[in-house]
């Protein structure tokens, strides 16, 4: 008598692709600087803060982060440039201290070439006092920040 034959064995299953890391982009605007000055408000370093843990720090890899100061019209475009580096500057500054590595920082200073456009007409026969607080929104500083995220894992399909 033959022996049975034995069953062919069945292929292992392929394992699953490893999921491909995703690109992202993220960006926040830092409103509300005050008139003629670099410093963040206690409000926005809380804000930045928040950015930065709950959405940069997950990134697997940040590819670059930029940094683009800006201002109001009042005042002469020179001076405008030169005030909106520096709030690029000190934000940069910021968060290298916060642990982003500054050789991936790239910061300008656009001073008021980017308007957001306000709900008010702002216009310049306002007093003064008011078209300061009209073009408040502004003066602010935009972080952008590039990089790779891994997709989420997939939820295990339950058992029957």
């Amino acid at each position: 008598a033959k022996p049975a034959a034995k069953p062919e064995a069945k292929p292992a299953p392929k394992p699953a692709p490893k999921p491909e890391p995703e690109n992202v982009e993220l960006k926040i605007e830092l409103q509300g600087i005050a008139f003629n000055t670099t410093e963040l408000t206690a409000d926005n370093k809380i804000e930045l803060d928040e950015f930065l843990a709950k959405e940069v720090k997950p990134l697997n890899t940040i590819g670059a982060v930029i940094i683009t100061g800006h201002t109001d019209r009042i005042g002469s475009e020179k001076y405008n440039k030169k005030l909106s580096e520096k709030r690029a500057l000190g934000v940069k500054d910021y968060v290298v201290g916060k642990g982003i590595d500054q050789k991936l920082i790239f910061w300008e200073g656009k001073a008021s070439k980017q308007p957001i456009p306000v709900t008010k007409f702002c216009e310049n026969k306002m007093k003064r006092k008011a078209l300061i607080e009209c073009l408040a929104p502004n003066r602010r500083v935009t972080v952008e920040v590039v990089g790779t995220k891994m997709p989420p894992a997939p939820k295990p399909k339950p058992k029957p």
